[in-house]
């Protein structure tokens, strides 16, 4: 496998997800990042996005619920390169009618190296880190020759 270098802007965009039972955990969270996340730009699924408008008073791109394609959306976000992180805290003890889009999801980010926080201590951690604010570049896998195999 071949590999390229992207650029991370200092300005990312920070996609989030909070499935029904985790969605005040992600708002607490948010809540005391703030600062931090208003330096960047923010997308979330649905109500989630909705509830975050709401409580930080920060700008949310807003996309279609989970359930009805907004994990997709994300997922395509990730592989057009425009999401460069991914703050997803999901439900692990409660099953989701839509767990294949949130596996799919989980998939994408995988496949394009984007750091993913599945939970608040993940999400502190990743937010504690010098590189949240820097430009830097990001090793991904180059799929052109996988593409053109495919033609």
């Amino acid at each position: 496998m071949q590999f390229q270098r992207k650029p991370l802007p200092a300005q990312k965009t920070i996609a989030m997800v909070a499935h029904d039972n985790m969605k005040d955990e992600l708002l607490g969270w948010a809540q005391r990042h703030r600062t931090q996340l208003a330096r960047h730009r923010l997308c979330a699924t649905g109500t989630t996005g909705r509830l975050l408008d709401q409580h930080l008073q920060l700008p949310v791109d807003c996309l279609m619920s989970g359930p009805l394609g907004g994990d997709q959306q994300i997922g395509a976000g990730i592989a057009e390169g425009r999401i460069d992180l991914l703050v997803f805290f999901w439900d692990p003890l409660c099953a989701q009618p839509h767990d294949p889009d949130v596996k799919a999801l989980l998939r994408i980010a995988a496949l394009w190296n984007i750091p993913v926080a599945c939970n608040e201590a993940s999400a502190d951690m990743m937010f504690s880190s010098t590189l949240l604010d820097a430009a830097l570049e990001r090793r991904v896998p180059d799929y052109s020759d996988y593409l053109k195999s495919r033609t």
